[in-house]
């Protein structure tokens, strides 16, 4: 029988990074008897190597808690989501699972970023927040101060804020009953047709795909037919069961229960995030609203190393694709790189992660050329096009509008930073919005800023500026006309489509010396002299040259005749001259990584 839906609960806990969510999901699964103390490790849901290394979630994992409150079993599902901006699309998606939330902020560091972010998220979504501050044993900790944070920025009453530690386990049981208390059952109806919404997925090689689950309508069962409404395709349930936390077993699962099911299904783009599984027998008439697709904000070109690696970069990428939906990719072929693929990530640690659990799990070498946001082009024929490839960028000649993508930053910092974070913003061409008090000595500041001058380097020179004290949050609000223009690099002669970049024209000659200038420290020497030189269509901006490197030939002329000295000495500058001809240029890594590299160093 499924479990009656007056005792279920789902919630999340949803907070800043490194404000201990993990920690916090460790505790209760202890306190509960979900595991046993021989069990328990520092952040046990996160099983990724990546994440334990790191210290960080980068996927949402549910787990199903029993737990006995005044002499009666409450089933209560909990998510434990990621707290860093790149992840906000799986925060997204646990919160629509959910009917409350737990808001959790750190009693030494106060509100940050994706706490606002994080929490206005949970508010849209009608959930009920049971804010916590964390970290309470702490030396450092400023329960009352933080307190006032949290009123004047979320407008929290400070008598419903409880206090835990999720390394000693106080207060804990105080959470527990206020989960129960404040986050109401799951409504729904067990005899509806089956409606189950899609939050998430993984392939296994035994099983096929395993989709993380939670039932909205009816009751899902094994031997039942079901059907996927987005794909339109069938399949039979071989097993249903929960995560507590290992997979075990059920019969059944009804109404506001989590849980996962499998359904031989092999094929990995059968499955969406966000459908809704039904019955194929008795469908229901209307789908979950499922939700919005994440876009991409950043791309860059992803090359195997050796090109016999090409088909299993393809096969690690489908898999990757099924466990992260907020990726994209698309085969493209580059003149220096060969053949590879386009992917659309949703920031720069996200990029970072994919490429190390694709070269992890796959064991496969990648070549990964400069990322880039997408572009909007509007041409002198009245077409718009989005472009993600600078090589695809028309000709200035045909561009009646180059727009770029603009983002909306949030920065939480000391009041004494303001200053730095404004000049930080000031040279990348931000506009200022707003600066708000939430206390005497923190502040909001909100800017405008291009979202290319953003991505690479905004975040580390806010940490290094603020020494570790300023967050920021942001979101992608459109696209606005700018004067920007692609800079092409030219090696030995060669345009290398891979290390073109697109830069507002007012800092393309600077940006040009700096590459060339990285771009010569990382290309070994030659046989032969090779130029390097940045261009802006025809108009050359910048050129370096790489000495040749050179043998002796005249070392055994002792005295005697310069006329053959000199006879060496042309023989050999005609060798060069043929060699330069035939003579390709490697180009390491390192140089396609160098492009990112905007520093004064």
């Amino acid at each position: 029988m499924a479990f009656d839906p007056k005792f279920i609960r789902n919630f999340s806990i949803v907070a800043h990074i490194d404000h201990g969510k993990s920690t916090l999901a460790d505790q209760l699964l202890l306190q509960s008897g979900t595991i046993t103390p021989r069990e328990f490790r520092e952040q046990l849901l996160d099983d990724m190597d990546l994440e334990r290394e790191r210290g960080i979630t980068i996927k949402a994992r549910a787990v199903a808690i029993n737990y006995v409150m005044d002499g009666q079993n409450y089933e209560l599902n909990l998510i434990d989501t990621p707290g860093h901006v790149d992840f906000h699309y799986e925060v997204s998606r646990s919160l629509a699972a959910c009917e409350g939330a737990i808001l959790l902020v750190d009693a030494t560091q106060g509100v940050q970023a994706q706490t606002v972010a994080n929490a206005y998220a949970a508010i849209n979504n009608n959930l009920a927040i049971v804010p916590a501050l964390n970290k309470i044993d702490m030396q450092a900790a400023r329960p009352d101060e933080i307190r006032e944070e949290i009123f004047s920025t979320l407008g929290i009453d400070p008598a419903e804020i409880l206090s835990c530690s999720g390394k000693t386990g106080q207060g804990v049981p105080e959470i527990f009953r206020a989960v129960i208390d404040r986050v109401p059952q799951p409504a729904g109806d067990p005899n509806a047709p089956l409606r189950c919404l899609i939050f998430d997925s993984k392939f296994d090689d035994y099983a096929g795909v395993v989709i993380y689950m939670r039932v909205v309508d009816g009751v899902v069962k094994v031997g039942q037919k079901i059907l996927l409404m987005a794909g339109g395709t069938e399949h039979d349930v071989i097993s249903v069961g929960q995560f507590r936390p290992h997979q075990v077993g059920v019969d059944e699962l009804g109404v506001g229960q989590v849980g996962y099911v499998t359904a031989n299904i092999k094929r990995l783009s059968d499955v969406r995030i966000g459908d809704t599984i039904t019955e194929a027998l008795r469908p229901a008439t209307e789908s979950l609203p499922g939700y919005q697709e994440p876009s991409q904000v950043v791309f860059c070109g992803l090359f195997p190393a050796t090109h016999n690696q090409f088909e299993d970069l393809r096969t690690a990428l489908q898999k990757l694709a099924l466990n992260d939906a907020s990726f994209t990719y698309e085969p493209e072929s580059s003149d220096a790189l060969g053949f590879g693929f386009r992917c659309g990530f949703l920031g720069m640690l996200h990029m970072e992660i994919v490429q190390q659990r694709l070269e992890r799990e796959s064991n496969l070498m990648l070549v990964q050329t400069a990322p880039n946001v997408t572009y909007e082009i509007l041409t002198n024929k009245g077409e718009t096009s989005l472009l993600s490839n600078p090589t695809r960028i028309p000709d200035a000649g045909e561009i009646e509008e180059f727009r770029e993508p603009i983002a909306r930053v949030n920065f939480i910092l000391p009041s004494e930073n303001i200053g730095a974070i404004m000049q930080l913003c000031e040279d990348r061409r931000g506009t200022y919005l707003k600066t708000e008090y939430i206390t005497t000595t923190r502040a909001i500041l909100s800017y405008e800023l291009p979202l290319a001058e953003m991505i690479y380097d905004l975040y580390d020179k806010l940490k290094s500026a603020t020494r570790g004290y300023g967050t920021m949050d942001y979101e992608v609000i459109g696209y606005k006309a700018s004067d920007l223009c692609r800079l092409d690099i030219l090696v030995a002669g060669e345009k290398v489509d891979a290390l073109a970049i697109v830069v507002h024209r007012s800092h393309a000659d600077r940006r040009g010396r700096k590459l060339v200038k990285k771009l010569r420290a990382e290309i070994g020497r030659h046989q032969f002299e090779v130029a390097i030189q940045a261009a802006i269509g025809t108009r050359v901006v910048a050129r370096e040259t790489i000495s040749a490197l050179r043998k002796n030939v005249t070392a055994k002329c002792y005295g005697g005749d310069i006329s053959r000295k000199r006879k060496l000495l042309e023989k050999q500058k005609e060798g060069k001259k043929r060699m330069k001809q035939v003579g390709n240029v490697e180009i390491s890594q390192e140089a396609f990584l160098s492009v990112l590299d905007d520093s004064d160093d």
